[in-house]
């Protein structure tokens, strides 16, 4: 059976009531067939928590920062050509120009979008464009997100750089589709549900989910979908009731509009480009912002006039558990992907996925016991900003509430992840993570296997991690230092330490200075896709 998917106008929804006026977020109106869809808002940067106040000690030479740092990253000003070669412009947005780019030292093609400074006219400008970059680095390396590679600040601009995604937007291949199988909208839907459950799981709510945020890899007919557009996304915090008017006129949940929300409002929106991919036009439609919002509040869903009478019961069972007005009783995103339809119809169910945070957990367990142990320094500094994303991804594995994972926590987790991992794998993974060997992983070990690459890269963090070891202050790590630090942990024998050694002391003078300990801290940090790539 056909779909059609028909075109459409837009109109304005502002993101909150006291967001500066330059800063409104669209939507997409259907059923209008005078003009195309303008393009869709570019999303807001957000991210890079504080930096730790820098120790009193001094930094050796290679730790020194530069006298201009920069107002947004606080980090020092990055002349970004060096890095990169940028190309043809991509997109134009009203924050910022999207090019194509060279990594010149890889030869890889990155997206990169450069907004000017001058757009960030308030502070919570900044703030928000901190805590997007700060999500997109959490998330990067998730099943059907957008990989994030990196962020830069000039002078002018600030720079994003970001997965290539040369398959364009999903909602314009809707566009020049026209029409789709049921099984088609099973494999695009399964994706946008998944996206909305990792999401869930690692404790983000993205806020403003619709077909203009989700791009295509590529041109291929079967390309994945990656999702984009984190500008209005937070970290969840448990028990918070969120009150900001945010996302777009036709995907917004009813509780947003009555100013009383949590995650669930993802599901909604996630349901209505599902009725979208179905039946063509929206659930809830009105020439107005007024008259869409109203429609939305009746939740009058019509799942009875043509095509509805010619899709599955199936089908039609899932769109309308998604769309309950009632958030309590909503559908979640976990038992959305169980849903018969998803699992009859679609085939990414069944395919063993490298979850973002399996593949940090794997690369823990290849670490060298000292780098295990210098993460764990690390972890215990970082402030509450710093871990909200996997302060909730902890609880929602520690299902037991006891403070500290199981191996049977563990495997569900992984397994609601989209992991297929057997029970040994599992066993070594929990074995690597278990530092303190009592057979359960705690808060501070579970930040610590899965922290990402970009905690690694502040120099005051290696350089506060180099001090816990270097007790001295000699600018040296000694044997003696070594043992002292890893015997806490049951690891002081000799024949670790000469395990670590033999690593990390690339001088052979038998002891580890701060050049090479930063050298065996950024070892292996290189992001899982870029090595896909490259390979």
């Amino acid at each position: 059976m056909g779909l059609c998917f028909t075109k459409h106008r837009e109109i304005p929804i502002f993101s909150s009531e006291d967001s500066p006026p330059h800063r409104n977020y669209r939507t997409i109106p259907i059923n209008s067939h005078d003009s195309p869809p303008p393009p869709p808002p570019q999303p807001q940067p957000q991210a890079v928590p504080p930096k730790p106040a820098p120790s009193s000690k001094t930094l050796p030479r290679t730790a020194t920062k530069s006298s201009q740092i920069g107002q947004i990253l606080r980090n020092p000003y990055v002349d970004i050509t060096k890095l990169y070669d940028l190309d043809k412009e991509l997109g134009r947005g009203q924050f910022g120009i999207t090019y194509l780019c060279t990594e010149k030292g890889t030869g890889m093609k990155y997206a990169c979008k450069s907004i000017s400074r001058r757009k960030l006219v308030s502070e919570k400008d900044i703030e928000d464009v901190r805590r997007e970059i700060s999500i997109l680095q959490y998330l990067s390396g998730q099943p059907n997100i957008v990989e994030f590679k990196g962020a830069y600040e000039d002078k002018q601009n600030l720079h994003l750089v970001m997965e290539l995604c040369s398959g364009g937007k999903l909602f314009d291949r809707m566009q020049e589709k026209g029409v789709y199988s049921e099984k088609e909208a099973a494999m695009i839907g399964q994706q946008i549900v998944n996206v909305v459950h990792v999401c869930h799981f690692m404790g983000v709510m993205h806020r403003d989910l619709k077909p203009e945020n989700f791009l295509l890899a590529s041109r291929d007919e079967n390309a994945p979908l990656k999702a984009t557009g984190f500008g209005l996304s937070v970290f969840i915090e448990e028990g918070k009731v969120y009150k900001d008017l945010v996302g777009s006129a036709y995907y917004v949940a009813p509780e947003v509009l009555q100013r009383n929300y949590g995650k669930e409002i993802d599901v909604w929106s996630a349901g209505v480009i599902l009725y979208i991919l179905l039946s063509g036009g929206p659930p809830f439609w009105a020439e107005t912002e007024k008259g869409i919002f109203d429609s939305i509040l009746e939740g009058n869903l019509d799942i009875q006039s043509s095509p509805w009478p010619s899709i599955s019961s199936s089908a039609k069972d899932l769109v309308k558990k998604m769309l309950v007005k009632d958030p309590k009783r909503r559908i979640t995103a976990a038992q959305a992907l169980e849903h018969p339809w998803f699992r009859k119809d679609g085939e990414a169910s069944d395919k063993p996925i490298d979850s973002a945070v399996l593949t940090r957990m794997k690369q823990f367990r290849a670490m060298n016991k000292l780098k295990k142990l210098a993460l764990k320094v690390i972890a215990e500094s970082l402030s509450e900003e710093e871990i909200k994303g996997l302060q909730q991804m902890f609880n929602n594995m520690d299902t037991d509430r006891s403070g500290a994972i199981t191996y049977e926590e563990l495997k569900t987790g992984l397994s609601s992840l989209g992991s297929k991992l057997t029970e040994s794998e599992i066993k070594q993974l929990m074995d690597a993570a278990d530092v303190d060997k009592n057979g359960t992983i705690d808060y501070i070990e579970f930040i610590t296997v899965t922290m990402h690459r970009h905690k690694l890269e502040k120099e005051e963090n290696l350089f506060k991690a180099f001090q816990y070891f270097d007790r001295d202050d000699s600018g040296f790590i000694t044997r003696d230092e070594l043992r002292l630090a890893m015997s806490k942990y049951g690891m002081g024998d000799e024949a670790t330490l000469d395990e670590v050694l033999n690593d990390v002391d690339t001088d052979k003078d038998g002891r580890i200075n701060y050049e090479e300990f930063v050298a065996m801290m950024k070892k292996g940090t290189v992001d899982n896709t870029d090595q896909k790539r490259r390979n």
